[in-house]
């Protein structure tokens, strides 16, 4: 027997399938570009696969090592968001515990405060920021990459959220068995925050590789720079419609991370999304 399907159902398909269609055309436009002769780009116009299919575009990508060094921008990038991702799961899964767990004069006022002031447009604090950073002398160095935005207060409310559907007679529990705040934190909360984790980690990986404004400002060095700021300069090197199939390989080799990150991490995504799922009492 065939389900009935709703025209509310219909409609959402054909809504997804449109959405998916805006998406992919243009990645497999890119794509396609990338292996197209810098003749057939300038002749053909839009074609989504081209005529003839060269790998002239992805040699000399390769092999330019000088101006627009892209292996070693992909090799920032990567230490840069793991790096970043690691330090941000450490540093929000302790904040949310002092914020979820533990009782201190004015603890709400603090978080509903700093949340607050997380909504403003972060462009406001790029002059302070980088004025910090050059004080600092992490201009044109990793740090500058990975220290800022550690204790991001969307993730850290995400955490504080999801540990407050954990139990707290498992917290009363321990204590009775004599373990302190650090023995709960490691043993008993860290093990059950894992979904919420998984999610702020790919978040904050995928946030760390695409990261373009900020690369920009603190990047002089091109040999020092992560692949977002080096293909805004490979704009110069490339762009004006003189090499433009590079520039596109170039751009589909920046992607290649991320995708790669996604089709492993699926699964833990999809089952790790509902932030509901904590022990309930």
């Amino acid at each position: 027997m065939l389900k009935k399907i709703s025209l509310s159902q219909i409609l959402a398909y054909l809504f997804l399938i449109v959405l998916c269609f805006a998406w992919v055309i243009p990645v497999l436009f890119g794509f396609s570009t990338s292996f197209r002769s810098q003749t057939e780009v300038v002749t053909s116009g839009f074609r989504l696969l081209p005529a003839n299919w060269i790998f002239d575009n992805y040699t000399a990508i390769l092999q330019n090592t000088s101006t627009a060094p892209i292996l070693r921008w992909l090799g920032n990038s990567l230490f840069i968001a793991i790096l970043h991702t690691a330090l941000v799961v450490v540093v929000i899964s302790i904040t949310g515990y002092g914020y979820s767990r533990m009782n201190f004069k004015g603890r709400d006022t603090l978080f509903f405060t700093l949340l607050g002031i997380s909504f403003f447009p972060g462009v406001v604090n790029l002059i302070p920021s980088y004025k910090i950073i050059d004080a600092l002398g992490w201009v044109n160095t990793s740090l500058a990459m990975i220290i800022p935005g550690l204790a991001g207060m969307g993730n850290i409310f995400l955490v504080r959220q999801f540990m407050k559907g954990i139990p707290g007679e498992l917290d009363e529990s321990a204590r009775v068995d004599g373990a302190g705040d650090f023995r709960i934190y490691f043993s008993v909360i860290l093990p059950l925050i894992k979904p919420v984790l998984i999610v702020c980690g790919l978040f904050s990986f995928v946030g760390s590789w695409n990261d373009f404004l900020w690369p920009v400002i603190v990047y002089t060095d091109v040999n020092k720079m992560p692949v977002t700021a080096g293909l805004l300069l490979l704009q110069d090197i490339y762009g004006n419609y003189r090499m433009i199939g590079q520039l596109m390989g170039s751009a589909m080799l920046a992607i290649i991370p991320t995708l790669v990150l996604f089709l492993f991490a699926q699964k833990h995504f999809l089952s790790s999304i509902n932030l509901n799922s904590g022990i309930k009492g």
